[in-house]
């Protein structure tokens, strides 16, 4: 962590701006400066010195911070990053970056063309326990097959389909784990009904990647809670599992890909909330002056992923 200050702007206080907030104050050597909400309790969750605007371009604008954090529905991320990057900010952008691939690929060209940085918030892969997979896949071998399930009963967002709220994080993941782009892809509608709350669906997405890698996941806002990520390696499986006691654990392979039984060995891992984890790195990164579009490009690769299912949904 930088020794300075670094003097941040949030914008939205939503549920996850508020888990922001929270982050921030928690960290040393960060201060949240700026925070634009129109929800007049805004107020009551930062200290004096936090100038609140019910207008988010004065914070995308702002000149006395380092970093702006743009915690909104992802149908205005585009607009709020681009001014960001405009007036020399860097920028971590929660996921997804967007929901369309023209507005993905021209943040893209903007963020080149004025040499900045944007940090995509895929908040699993800062999961101790992913990262821990990541670090542990080289020695077990190429990777044969991904099976990934996540969901829960909601949310029901008005503004974010269940396909761009809930697929994004697995297809992120595959994508960092893979190094590449699937050669084909594709999305099925598993159940669909409306709820009280809203439109609830169960979808299934397939990815076919190089070397016939296929990765199934199964995602939706009609499920009991779950949110575990298979990795069938040549020698191993690794299975993520954010809610079970034994986050990360090891088990012989199976076969066809099928998941493994009994509980496999427990793999220690470092606890740490993943998004403490992105905020640091992001300061960090602030601090080191980084032009690394790494995470940028991941976001950019996931907005087409995702594209591509949208697409196949809509027949």
């Amino acid at each position: 962590m930088a020794k300075a200050s670094i003097r941040l702007g949030l914008i939205g206080a939503g549920r996850w701006g508020r888990n922001y907030i929270r982050t921030l104050r928690a960290l040393e050597g960060v201060k949240l400066a700026r925070l634009a909400s129109r929800n007049p309790e805004t107020l009551s969750l930062v200290d004096d010195a936090c100038i609140v605007s019910e207008n988010w371009e004065e914070v995308a604008s702002a000149r006395d911070i380092d970093g702006v954090i743009i915690a909104t529905p992802p149908a205005v991320h585009a607009e709020m990053a681009e001014t960001a990057i405009t007036f020399g900010r860097p920028v971590l952008v929660e996921k997804p970056l967007t929901m369309n691939l023209s507005e993905a690929i021209g943040l893209r060209r903007l963020v080149e063309e004025y040499d900045g940085y944007v940090m995509v918030g895929h908040t699993h892969l800062f999961h101790p326990a992913y990262r821990a997979l990541k670090q542990l896949a080289p020695a077990l071998g190429p990777v044969r097959a991904i099976r990934a399930e996540a969901g829960n009963r909601g949310p029901f967002r008005d503004d974010t389909p269940v396909l761009w709220d809930w697929g994004i994080h697995d297809v992120a993941l595959c994508l960092d784990l893979l190094g590449t782009m699937p050669i084909a892809g594709g999305a099925d509608v598993a159940e669909s009904r409306q709820t009280e709350d809203g439109l609830g669906q169960i979808l299934d997405l397939k990815l076919i990647f190089p070397d016939d890698v296929i990765a199934q996941i199964r995602i939706g806002n009609i499920m009991d809670k779950r949110r575990r990520f298979t990795a069938h390696f040549e020698t191993a499986v690794l299975v993520f599992d954010d809610l079970a006691p034994n986050m990360l654990t090891l088990h012989a392979p199976t076969q066809d890909f099928t998941a493994p039984r009994g509980p496999g060995e427990a793999l220690d891992i470092t606890l740490e909330m993943p998004l403490g984890v992105v905020v640091r790195e992001f300061v960090q990164a602030i601090a080191d002056k980084d032009d690394d579009l790494v995470s940028l490009d991941l976001g950019v690769a996931a907005v087409s992923v995702l594209s591509d299912c949208e697409r196949a949904l809509k027949g």
